[in-house]
């Protein structure tokens, strides 16, 4: 079992007065991590006393702890899950091979990569989400808000751990422009543009870790599965934090639609806006928005990259040791959805080229649960409305339904009929700033904003009233 140094300057458990070099270059990053999170982090809050969760283990159901804790000070010390004794490649080319413990020289661009990537999404979110505590909709969501930033940072440091530890002067210089890349910058954008777009108002908040943070879910799952151990060793701890991020999601939403459905009732013409609340319409453009831009996040359908990683046993397929009896995926097809010629056919891929759309299959069907699960809330309200997850083709960026437009049930459309449909289909400013002016801050205890319900219980077994950030 890992022991946790939780009073060094650099908190870990991977035993880092052991190695003074990379102790030393940690300690000459952290100035850097530390000027990044005050100028970037939450705004306006740094002195306070967040009632927060800190990793103080990697297993059991005591790994962490709650207390009063001011975020500058948050100790993120987890680097690593525990290792698996004899553990071995669980798919690819290597199939069966004992795990690597130091890069191969022929993986190291390509796992370099992918760490930083990964790494990247993680700082990035503090940077779309820093303003938005100055629009709570109550204490609750303040301390969750709060938990979900440092544990993005958290994450930053596994990532940049492995940079350090693994890749010499180059993962130094990749950890360097962690810090240096912002989100929607438009000379140093962050690398995927799902973390640019706009976050500054809690409705983008909660789809966001719905959708994006589920993403996570699967990518940091398929790395879990990794060949290379200290990547899988370290996604498998950032997992079980992960969970709270999309429960803030899930549930987040699930509150807003209630609350929607109760002032449509309400309302004698059916109007949650006329109530000050976000009308189920809203709601849905901003599922469609944030969902379609997640699917991006997985890649194109078709993808020699995946294939390669697959391949090589650096990312599988999502639960791939439970849920497949056979880890090669060779001489197997997947056929796939294709635009061609104005039209759809189905083409036939390589099961290995198709690896990012297994993945992104799987998330769709997650998230569609979730989405039954939410029309069930506005239905027991007693309004007649249905929630639905737009089709996986809508409003694409990448990839082979990138350019191409798509009504939100799949079918191809024109140019001139997406562009007739967009404001019914997906946010306009006008719905953001009507989101922007029924959003103020609520710091009473046990008080919430009028648009959306309070949660069903607290955190940690304490009560929706208690004091969840000391103001």
């Amino acid at each position: 079992m890992s022991q946790f140094d939780l009073q060094s300057k650099i908190p870990n458990n991977v035993n880092l007065a052991a190695d003074r070099r990379l102790q030393r270059a940690l300690e000459q990053w952290q100035p850097r991590y530390l000027e990044w999170w005050n100028e970037m982090g939450p705004e306006g809050f740094q002195a306070k006393d967040v009632y927060l969760r800190t990793a103080i283990g990697v297993s059991g159901d005591d790994w962490a702890q709650f207390d009063y804790v001011k975020m500058p000070d948050y100790r993120w010390g987890i680097f690593l899950a525990d290792q698996v004794p004899d553990r071995r490649v669980p798919f690819g080319d290597h199939l069966g091979n004992p795990v690597w413990q130091e890069v191969p020289g022929e993986y190291r661009n390509v796992l370099r990569r992918i760490i930083v990537t990964q790494g990247d999404t993680e700082p990035a979110s503090v940077e779309q989400q820093r303003r938005l505590g100055q629009t709570a909709p109550s204490l609750y969501d303040l301390r969750n808000l709060f938990q979900v930033n440092v544990e993005e940072g958290r994450h930053l440091w596994a990532m940049v751990y492995l940079l350090h530890s693994h890749f010499g002067a180059e993962g130094r210089d990749e950890a360097e422009e962690l810090l240096a890349r912002r989100s929607g910058d438009s000379d140093k954008p962050r690398i995927l543009d799902a973390f640019n777009q706009t976050c500054d108002d809690w409705l983008s908040f909660f789809c966001f870790t719905m959708f994006a943070d589920r993403d996570g879910k699967f990518q940091l799952a398929s790395l879990a599965q990794s060949a290379f151990d200290p990547l899988s060793r370290t996604c498998r701890f950032m997992l079980t934090e992960e969970a709270h991020h999309m429960f803030v999601g899930d549930t987040g939403l699930e509150r807003i639609l209630r609350r929607s459905a109760q002032l449509t009732r309400l309302d004698p013409n059916g109007d949650a806006r006329a109530q000050g609340g976000i009308d189920l319409q809203t709601v849905q453009k901003f599922i469609n928005y944030w969902f379609s831009y997640c699917l991006d996040l997985f890649g194109s359908e078709v993808s020699s990259n995946a294939a390669d990683f697959f391949g090589a046993g650096l990312k599988g397929r999502f639960d791939e040791e439970r849920r497949f009896d056979e880890h090669t995926a060779l001489n197997q097809i997947k056929t796939l959805v294709m635009p061609k010629n104005g039209q759809l056919v189905n083409e036939d891929i390589d099961l290995r080229n198709a690896m990012n759309e297994v993945l992104r299959e799987d998330y769709i069907e997650d998230c569609r649960n979730a989405i039954r699960r939410w029309s069930k809330v506005v239905q027991n309200e007693g309004v007649d409305f249905v929630v639905t997850l737009p089709s996986g083709r809508f409003h694409r960026h990448q990839g082979i339904y990138g350019g191409v437009q798509f009504n939100p049930a799949g079918e191809l459309i024109t140019a001139d009929e997406f562009e007739a449909q967009r404001t019914t289909w997906l946010p306009t400013e006008a719905d953001r700033a009507y989101l922007r002016s029924i959003m103020r801050p609520v710091t009473e205890h046990g008080k919430i904003a009028n648009w959306i319900a309070p949660p069903k219980k607290g955190i940690n077994n304490n009560e929706f009233e208690f004091e969840y950030v000391k103001l």
